[in-house]
Order: C-alpha cells, then sequence, then structure tokens
C-alpha cells in the first residue's frame, strides 16, 4: 500500500483527486507556500473559517519573509 492511499485521521485528503502532499511535492513548494494549498483544499470538508484563517497566516509569514516593507 502506498503512502497516499493510507490517511491518518479522516479522509480529508485522501478524497481528493490530487492530494495537496503529492501536488507541494511535484512543485517544489516551500513550507509555508504548502500550507496555503493544504488549508484552501479542505476548508470546505475540515475546519471551515478556521482553515481560511490559517492559510491566511501563512501568506502574511510568506509576505513578511520574502517581501519585507521598505523603510522609508
Amino acid at each position: 500500500m502506498k503512502a497516499t492511499d493510507m490517511q491518518i485521521g479522516g479522509r480529508h485528503y485522501k478524497d481528493m483527486v490530487i492530494q495537496p502532499a503529492e501536488y507541494c511535492e511535484l512543485n517544489r513548494l516551500t513550507m509555508l507556500e504548502s500550507g496555503v494549498v493544504k488549508y484552501v483544499s479542505r476548508h470546505r470538508v475540515k475546519d471551515g473559517e478556521k482553515d481560511i484563517d490559517k492559510a491566511i497566516h501563512c501568506l502574511e509569514l510568506i509576505k513578511q519573509f520574502h517581501y519585507p516593507k521598505k523603510e522609508k
């Protein structure tokens, strides 16, 4: 059995056409980028608005680390 055929704690990833982990690995996304994909992919079937808030937090971290505001 392949790891992508199993899921511990639910079915919200296993039931997807393309699992977020596979998509993220194949596209070489960073941890934070992968978090965005994960939370947006599952929000309808798992934690709703809380998952959207988590995705937004990941995006805010990406902005902070990669696009810092320049002081004037």
